[in-house]
C-alpha cells in the first residue's frame, strides 16, 4: 500500500512565499522595461540643446528626434499587443527589448541629425512590441487588491521615468563621460538592456497564453499614415511658414482617420482581428478614457518639451539643473499614484476630474509667474507639485477604474488601446504646443518668456476638456 507523506507545516509556508517572490519578480522585469521605456521618451528633452549644437540640427528637426520615438511606440502598440497575444508575452517582450537595446546603441553612435530620427523610430518599435506585454500581464496575472497596486507602481514608474529622465540626462550631459555628451543619454540604455535580457528568460513564465489572432496590417497602415499626416506638417510647418503641402497633409490626415475607421470596420465584417477590438471598445467608458487620457498627456508632453527648451536656452539653466525643476512634480505624482486608494472610495469618481482642474488651474499659474522671464523660485516650485499632485489623483484612478470593467479576454486590446492614447497625446502635444512654442519665441529673454506664458495658458485650458471627459467618464 503506498503511503502518503504529510506535508510539512515549513513546506505549505515556503509556496506562498515562493509565489510572492516570483510575481515580485515578474513585476520587477517588466516594470524595469516600462521604465526604460518611459526613460527615453523623457530622458531626451534636457539634452536637446546639446544634441541641435553637437548635430548642428533645426527645430524641426529636434521635435521630430523627440516625437520620432513616440510616434513609432505609439502607432504599433495594439499591434505589439497583438504580437503577445499570438506569440506569448515572454517572447515579445524579449524581442521588443533586445530590438530597443540595440537602437539604444544606434542612437548614441549615430553621425547625424537624419540617422538619429530614422534610429528613434526603430526605437520606438522595440518600445511598442515590449511595453504592451506589461500592461497585459499586469492584467491577467494580477487580480482584485493586487492588480490595483501593480497599476498604481506602473503609474508611478511612469511619472518616476518622467523625472528621473529629466534629471539623469542632466548628470549625463553635464558628466561628459569620455567625451560623450548627449550620447550618453542613449548609451545608459544598453547595460541595462543588457541585464534584462539575461534575467527575462529566466523569470518571465514560459507558458503564458496564446491566440490565433491575425495582425490587422491593414488598420496599422492606415493608422500610421493618419498619424503621420497629423504630427509631420504640425513639426516642420512653422519653420516652413506654412507651405501648401502642410494643409494639404492636415487635411488628409483627417480624411486618414475616416479610412482607418472604415477599414477597421470592413476587417469586422470579414471576420478579421481589427487593431481596435469591438469587445474592448465597448467596455463602460474606456473610450472617454483614452480621450481623457489622450488630452492629459497631450498637456504633460507639450509642458515637458516647451519648459525643457525655456529653462535651458531662454533662462541659461545647465541640463541638470532644469532637470532638478521637474523634481517636485514628479515626485508629488508618483506618491499620489502610489496612495490614491487612501482616499474614500465614495470621492473617487469626483476627485478624478477635480484633480485634472488643480493640474490646469497650476499650468496656468506656472505660465504667468515665468511669463515675464522670471526664475522658479521656491513657491513656482510648490505650484510644480501641485500639479504633479493634480495629475497623479486623476491618471492612475482613472486607468485602474476603467480597466477593472475590462474582461481578461480582451485585457490587451484595452491596454492597447489606453496606451496607444497616451503615447499619440504626448506626440500631439509635443507637435502642437512645442510648435506654437518656438513659433512666438523670439531671440529675446522676454520673448521667448512670453511665448512660454502663451503655450501654458493654452495647455491649462485644453487640461479642463480633459477634466470634462473625465467627469462623463467616471460615472
Amino acid at each position: 500500500m503506498t503511503q502518503t507523506l504529510p506535508t510539512r507545516p515549513a513546506d505549505t509556508a515556503a509556496a506562498p512565499a515562493r509565489g510572492a517572490w516570483r510575481a515580485a519578480a515578474i513585476l520587477a522585469i517588466i516594470l524595469t522595461g516600462q521604465f526604460m521605456a518611459v526613460l527615453d521618451a523623457s530622458i531626451v528633452n534636457v539634452a536637446i540643446p546639446s544634441i541641435r549644437s553637437g548635430l548642428g540640427t533645426s527645430g524641426s528637426a529636434l521635435q521630430l528626434i523627440v516625437a520620432g520615438y513616440v510616434i513609432a511606440y505609439a502607432v504599433l502598440l495594439v499591434t505589439g499587443a497583438r504580437l503577445g497575444d499570438r506569440f506569448t508575452q515572454r517572447r515579445a517582450f524579449i524581442a521588443g527589448l533586445a530590438l530597443f537595446t540595440i537602437a539604444s546603441l544606434a542612437c548614441g553612435l549615430a553621425w547625424n541629425a537624419v540617422a538619429l530620427i530614422v534610429f528613434r523610430f526603430v526605437q520606438g518599435a522595440g518600445a511598442a512590441a515590449m511595453i504592451p506585454q506589461v500592461m497585459t500581464v499586469i492584467q491577467r496575472d494580477f487580480s482584485g487588491q493586487a492588480r490595483a497596486k501593480a497599476l498604481s507602481v506602473y503609474s508611478a514608474i511612469i511619472s518616476g521615468g518622467v523625472v528621473v529622465g529629466q534629471v539623469l540626462g542632466g548628470l549625463i550631459v553635464d558628466a561628459d563621460l569620455f567625451g560623450s555628451g548627449w550620447r550618453g543619454v542613449f548609451l545608459v540604455n544598453v547595460p541595462v538592456g543588457a541585464v534584462l535580457l539575461v534575467l527575462a528568460p529566466r523569470v518571465l513564465p514560459a507558458d503564458g497564453p496564446r491566440f490565433d489572432r491575425k495582425l490587422d496590417l491593414a488598420g496599422l497602415t492606415a493608422l500610421t499614415l493618419s498619424v503621420l499626416l497629423l504630427v509631420v506638417p504640425l513639426v516642420l510647418g512653422a519653420e516652413q511658414d506654412w507651405p501648401v503641402w502642410t494643409w494639404i497633409a492636415l487635411g488628409a490626415s483627417a480624411f486618414g482617420a475616416v479610412t482607418f475607421a472604415l477599414v477597421e470596420r470592413r476587417v469586422a465584417r470579414r471576420g478579421g482581428a481589427p487593431l481596435f477590438a469591438r469587445e474592448a471598445l465597448r467596455a463602460p467608458g474606456l473610450l472617454l478614457t483614452a480621450a481623457t487620457l489622450l488630452v492629459v498627456m497631450a498637456t504633460f508632453g507639450g509642458w515637458m518639451f516647451v519648459m525643457a527648451i525655456h529653462l535651458q536656452n531662454t533662462l541659461g539653466y545647465s541640463a541638470l539643473h532644469a532637470g532638478l525643476v521637474f523634481v517636485p512634480m514628479g515626485a508629488v505624482f508618483a506618491l499620489a499614484s502610489l496612495n490614491w486608494q487612501r482616499v474614500p472610495e465614495r470621492f473617487h469618481r469626483a476627485m478624478i476630474p477635480l484633480a485634472l482642474v488643480l493640474g490646469a488651474a497650476t499650468m496656468t499659474v506656472l505660465a504667468a509667474m515665468l511669463r515675464n522671464g522670471a526664475e522658479p523660485g521656491p513657491f513656482a516650485l510648490v505650484v510644480f507639485g501641485l500639479m504633479g499632485l493634480g495629475f497623479g489623483l486623476a491618471f492612475t484612478p482613472l486607468m485602474t477604474r476603467t480597466l477593472a470593467t475590462v474582461p481578461r479576454a480582451v485585457a490587451a486590446d484595452a491596454s492597447g488601446i489606453l496606451v496607444t492614447h497616451v503615447q499619440l497625446g504626448i506626440v500631439v502635444g509635443i507637435a502642437s504646443f512645442g510648435t506654437v512654442f518656438l513659433s512666438l519665441a523670439g531671440a529675446t529673454t522676454l520673448s521667448a518668456a512670453r511665448a512660454l506664458g502663451v503655450t501654458g495658458m493654452a495647455e491649462g485650458a485644453t487640461v479642463l476638456l480633459a477634466a470634462a471627459f473625465a467627469s462623463r467618464a467616471a460615472r
